[in-house]
């Protein structure tokens, strides 16, 4: 509401420019040197660190944070960025409570982890905004090696590359690098445009040269790019939404939540971006979240997640389920579409019907509900587009994604593989860091081999 009246639909500008800045504020607010040092003296040093095994890139924790305690911040930095060169931008997405931060000691013995993230935030941000570069590229190799996706795959695997001397293209079909820690994160996890400042930093190693707006089987053949590069690393992630298939998807006003989220984090201006009065989202996953809180910052005044299975099944952590009901968000499960309703073409509601198991099976009970809404957000997962890869060498899948070995080696000789587009992958920012800084070890390694070295 912005003169006091009672907003009907979906509407732009619903609230004050100081509600806008205030709700989107930064989630987390950076620890200072006083709060560091007090986290960092929280940490017992574990000689075995399961935080460590819990961390996707192997981070030494107990070695960055004893550096915070003792003062090096910089060498803190210089230890998170060895095995993790996006390590600022894992820090504010991670869900370090469901990985380093529930395996700490401190959460077993007394349910109050040490703040991990914040603490790898913290020594992170310090080295960035200094300026502090680690890494020197080593002597030219004469290897050319094409990178397609900036996303964090792409981004580890081009910088990982380029420390070893070889020169990088990375091809990107948007705008902007980053990929989803430029499209696809909540605005209120990263901002004062964090996700360049990244990309600006992992580039400036030099030898990276990215190319945006240039997409795999539109500008781009992987064929082609086998031809005319040593090797090439796939990392542009998931293309597709997956559909409802129910009566009424294509109503206006059913929105495809990673689209919308997109739109959200490239507004110069929220007050342009439209948003319900009664929103419901469809999914139990991070994106379901995601696109469900920032509706409710925007300003719809309903704003309710449906789910077909219950709250343990989610895809969501517990904290992030937690974060959406403080902010107004209502969770309900075992709930699934049955019908978008819709009058002229437009959104007005959706039946839902509610689900059981049975036999070990999820199956429809036959009793349904019906909810208003005037905006309803699809976050039921995203899907592969094989369609880019086809008309060239044949990679094999699996699964619906690119099957890889070990090391992201893919079918086809001198291609690599990482990040959501690969099968196995667990879709998390830090493990597509790390399957990309591994591919790129594993392209290295085989150049090498290759010359006889």
């Amino acid at each position: 509401m912005t003169d006091g009246r009672l907003d009907t639909g979906v509407a732009a500008g619903r609230l004050s420019a100081e509600d806008y800045a205030e709700n989107f504020a930064d989630l987390h607010p950076p620890l200072d040197r006083h709060e560091a040092v007090v986290a960092a003296d929280r940490c017992y040093f574990c000689y075995d660190a399961p935080c460590v095994t819990a961390c996707p890139t192997g981070i030494d924790i107990p070695l960055f944070i004893r550096q915070i305690a003792t003062g090096n911040t910089t060498g803190s930095a210089k230890t998170i960025f060895d095995q993790n060169i996006l390590g600022g931008m894992c820090a504010r997405v991670c869900p370090t409570e469901t990985l380093c931060e529930q395996a700490c000691v401190r959460e077993k013995a007394e349910g109050k982890p040490v703040v991990i993230g914040r603490l790898q935030r913290y020594a992170t941000d310090a080295a960035m905004t200094a300026g502090k570069q680690f890494y020197e590229r080593a002597a030219p190799s004469g290897k050319l090696v094409a990178v397609v996706g900036a996303g964090p795959a792409g981004l580890a695997c081009a910088h990982r590359l380029a420390m070893h001397g070889h020169d990088v293209t990375v091809f990107d079909a948007r705008p902007k690098a980053g990929g989803l820690n430029e499209y696809g994160i909540a605005a209120y996890k990263t901002v004062d445009g964090y996700a360049q400042a990244e990309v600006d930093y992992v580039t400036a190693i030099g030898g990276i040269a990215v190319e945006p707006g240039k997409a795999l089987g539109r500008d781009l053949s992987l064929a082609g790019l086998c031809t005319s590069y040593d090797a090439v690393f796939l990392g542009m992630g998931l293309g597709g939404v997956n559909a409802l298939g129910v009566e009424g998807d294509d109503s206006e006003g059913v929105i495809d939540a990673v689209e919308y989220i997109a739109a959200l984090r490239q507004a110069s201006d929220l007050a342009t971006l439209p948003v319900g009065r009664r929103v419901v989202v469809l999914g139990g996953g991070m994106t379901a979240i995601d696109v469900a809180v920032q509706a409710k910052l925007l300003g719809a005044e309903e704003v309710t997640i449906c789910y077909r299975r219950g709250k343990d099944n989610m895809n969501a952590s517990e904290y992030e389920q937690d974060l959406a009901t403080s902010k107004g968000v209502a969770i309900r499960h075992w709930l699934q579409p049955k019908r978008i309703l819709a009058q002229s073409g437009k959104v007005t509601g959706i039946q839902l019907e509610y689900t059981t198991m049975s036999d070990g099976r999820l199956t429809g009970t036959g009793e349904s509900l019906t909810l208003g809404a005037d905006q309803v957000f699809r976050a039921i997962g995203q899907s592969y587009v094989t369609e880019p890869l086809e008309g060239g060498p044949s990679v094999a899948l699996e699964g619906g994604r690119i099957k890889v070995d070990g090391e992201g080696r893919t079918s086809i000789a001198k291609v690599w593989a990482g990040g959501d587009c690969v099968a196995g992958g667990d879709d998390l920012t830090v493990s597509a860091v790390a399957m990309g800084r591994d591919a790129a070890e594993s392209i290295h390694k085989s150049f090498n081999t290759r010359s006889g070295a």
